[in-house]
C-alpha cells in the first residue's frame, strides 16, 4: 500500500534493526501532544505468547481467539496493515473481550508469526483467500471484519467476492488504487513505523532472515494493487459497511475514502478527529467507541 520511495535506504538497516535486543525499542516510539504526530508503542495481545497455526494454502497461518461465541453476534476478525502484525490491535481486542463477541486475530501470510511461500507472490486476492479459509478452519460461517490499511483492503475484497461470509466491515484507511497513496517519506511517523516493523519482523517471524524477500513482494503488491473501480463494489452489502479514516491521514488521499463512500451510498463514512493512519493506537478510546457504535448495534 505504501509508496515505494519510503523504503529507499531501509534495506541497508535491516540486519541492525532486526537484531534489536530491547523491545519496545524507544527509538521507534514518538510522543507528541498532537496525537496524529505520535506513534505509541505497539500494544500486546491478551495472553501474549499463545496462539495457534492453521495449515492453509500451503502456509502456516498464525491466529488467536478471544472471548466466547455468541449466537446473537457475529465473530470479529481483525486484519492488520502492511508489514505489521496482530499485536497492533491489542487495545481493541481487550475492549471487545468482555462485550459478548468471539474475536479472531490473524497475522497475514508472511507477516508477524505466519509463514509464506516465497515462490508465490503475495497479493490481496491470495491473502483474502487465506482469511476465508481460516473461517472454514474455525467453522465460522459469517464474520464482521475490522481492517486497517492492507487489512481494510482485504476486508473489502472479501465483502465483494464472498458477501455470504461477511456481516459487517469497518474499513479503516483503505485505498482502492495505487495512485491513491501519498508520499510517506515526508512523514516522520510513517518512517518510524516502518523501522519498527523491521524490528518486529526479526522478533516474530518464523523466517527472520528473509525480510528483504518479504519486503520485495509487499512492495510489488503495493505498486500494482488494488485496481478497483465502481463496479467492483456492486456486490457489497453497503448498509453494513463503514468507510473510515483519520483527519490527519498521511498515507492515503482522502479522495479514496470519498470515492468509495460515493460508490457505496448506503454505507457510513467516518472521519476520526486528530489522528492519522495509526488512530487505533493514537486514540484507542475514540476508535473503540466508534467500533462499538458500529458493531454493537443490531
Amino acid at each position: 500500500m505504501l509508496a515505494l520511495k519510503v523504503f529507499l535506504g531501509i534495506v541497508g538497516h535491516v540486519a541492525l534493526l532486526a537484531s534489536c535486543a530491547n523491545y519496545p525499542d524507544q527509538s521507534t516510539v514518538i510522543r507528541s501532544p498532537k496525537r496524529w504526530l505520535s506513534l505509541p508503542p505497539t500494544p500486546s495481545l491478551p495472553g501474549s505468547g499463545r496462539g495457534n497455526y492453521a495449515k492453509i494454502n500451503n502456509i502456516q497461518l498464525w491466529y488467536d481467539t478471544f472471548g466466547s461465541s455468541n449466537s446473537h453476534r457475529s465473530p470479529i476478525i481483525f486484519l492488520h496493515g502492511g508489514l505489521a502484525n496482530s499485536d497492533y490491535f491489542g487495545q481493541q481486542v481487550r475492549f471487545f473481550e468482555g462485550k459478548g463477541f468471539k474475536i479472531v486475530t490473524v497475522d497475514s501470510r508472511g507477516h508477524g508469526r505466519s509463514t509464506t511461500d516465497f515462490t508465490i507472490p503475495i497479493g490481496y486476492d491470495l491473502m483474502s483467500d487465506d482469511f476465508v479459509a481460516l473461517l472454514d478452519h474455525l467453522k465460522i460461517p459469517k464474520a464482521s471484519f475490522v481492517g486497517w490499511s492492507d487489512g481494510a483492503i482485504n476486508a473489502l475484497n472479501i465483502a465483494a467476492k464472498h458477501p455470504d461470509r461477511v456481516d459487517k466491515v469497518f474499513a479503516f484507511a483503505a485505498n482502492y488504487n495505487p495512485s491513491g497513496v501519498m508520499d510517506t517519506t515526508v512523514s516522520p511517523v510513517f518512517n518510524t513505523y516502518v523501522n519498527r516493523t523491521i524490528a518486529e519482523y526479526g522478533r516474530l517471524s518464523p523466517h527472520p532472515d528473509r525480510y528483504e524477500e518479504f519486503l520485495n513482494q509487499i512492495v510489488q503488491m503495493w505498486q500494482e494493487q488494488p485496481n478497483w473501480t465502481e463496479s467492483f463494489f456492486s456486490t457489497i452489502n453497503e448498509m453494513n459497511v463503514w468507510i473510515v479514516d483519520g483527519d490527519h491521514e498521511e498515507a492515503v488521499y482522502r479522495s479514496q475514502q470519498d470515492d468509495m463512500a460515493r460508490w457505496l451510498p448506503d454505507a457510513g463514512q467516518l472521519l476520526l478527529p486528530q489522528v492519522s493512519h495509526f488512530a487505533f493506537i493514537q486514540d484507542p478510546d475514540t476508535f473503540n467507541a466508534m467500533l462499538w457504535s458500529f458493531l454493537g448495534r443490531d
